[in-house]
């Protein structure tokens, strides 16, 4: 662990009177790859391809310091924190799941796996608190304490696992090939059902809704699928278009095609977030099924995003997503962390139409 720069800080509260998006000073050194703020105080976990996780403070007045970092032995893949913000749990490219100690500033290995953890979540369970690792090994690890780190659960998908999202007792996991299963955490061995996506090609990300009794997908095609888990909800599914811009004004009928990177729920009102390799950010009213706020384009991709936890701050990054692979990542790319002061007009339900 180490401490870095925290001699330059910025406003939030100034710049959301101008209506201006604020930059965190001293962001990572390359992709950001994952976002994550703590669930009792705003400090904000950020996942990096540098190989290290950096938390930053968002303070009472609106500025940003950069507080601590630990690092993994590759790419950081996603972070999360547990439920009393005490730690912070994360998964890379070395095939390890790490636990940061924000008292003591430590942080130790605690998960294994055979391929990259693409995913990791805290749960909170009968038994106590446990974390999940989803990996492209294709299992997924439940482990309850941390003294041996052995998982007390071990599922096996049928295909690599790209996302899965999470909220009790709900679990959803997006694998290869468009099929996705969907888990009671009451029984975590086996898929309380499965399902083909409705999205015609490969999911991308998946997220529960906070009321846990659906989830939304976004594919690489620039669509998202809107799906309740009971069959009495099924008239209530359905996917829309996003992320898409034409490729010439007179044709409609050609448009350039974008991957949903990220689906971020707001925790207060149940609203979400849209966020894709176009570099552009919606927020959106599932149940009114209408666009609340639609971004200005950032100069990059943003590939992932989240609320705190009382929804008045908005994080998203503007740096390469890695779509276009090693190609894609030219020189001078923009790699920014940026924060949004959100407004009631931006984040709350319509009213139900009479």
């Amino acid at each position: 662990m180490s401490f870095f720069s925290a001699s330059t800080s910025n406003s939030l509260v100034n710049n959301a009177a101008a209506d201006k998006d604020i930059e965190v000073a001293d962001p990572p050194t390359d992709s950001i790859s994952s976002l994550s703020f703590s669930p009792t105080a705003d400090y904000l976990a950020v996942g990096s391809w540098d190989n290290n996780v950096r938390i930053y403070e968002v303070g009472a007045n609106g500025q940003t310091q950069g507080k601590a970092m630990y690092g993994h032995q590759g790419p950081v893949l996603n972070v999360c924190w547990n439920k009393d913000g005490s730690k912070i749990l994360s998964g890379g490219a070395d095939n390890a799941g790490r636990m940061f100690d924000v008292t003591t500033g430590q942080s130790s290995q605690v998960a294994q796996h055979d391929a990259p953890i693409r995913v990791v979540r805290w749960i909170e369970s009968p038994q106590g608190g446990v974390l999940a690792t989803g990996s492209w090994d294709k299992t997924i690890k439940v482990i309850l304490g941390f003294a041996h780190a052995k998982p007390c659960i071990d599922s096996a998908a049928p295909r690599a696992l790209l996302h899965y999202g999470c909220c009790i007792p709900l679990m959803v996991v997006g694998t290869a090939e468009r099929h996705i299963l969907v888990f009671n955490l009451a029984n975590p061995t086996t898929p309380f059902k499965t399902l083909v996506s409705p999205l015609k090609w490969q999911t991308r990300v998946v997220s529960c809704f906070p009321s846990a009794n659906g989830f939304a997908a976004g594919s690489i095609e620039g669509r998202v699928a809107i799906q309740y888990v009971e069959e009495k909800d099924a008239s209530n599914n359905f996917s829309f278009k996003c992320h898409r811009r034409d490729q010439m004004p007179a044709n409609k009928d050609q448009s350039l095609v974008y991957a949903v990177n990220d689906i971020s729920f707001h925790p207060v009102h149940g609203t979400f977030s849209t966020c894709g390799s176009d570099g552009t950010i919606n927020f959106w009213d599932k149940d009114a099924r209408t666009r609340l706020k639609a971004f200005e384009q950032a100069p990059g991709p943003i590939p992932c995003t989240t609320f705190n936890r009382s929804g008045t701050i908005f994080a998203y990054a503007v740096s390469y997503d890695w779509s276009k692979g090693h190609s894609g990542m030219t020189p001078g790319h923009p790699n920014k962390l940026m924060l949004h002061a959100c407004k009631d007009e931006e984040v709350k339900r319509k009213p139900a139409k009479r």
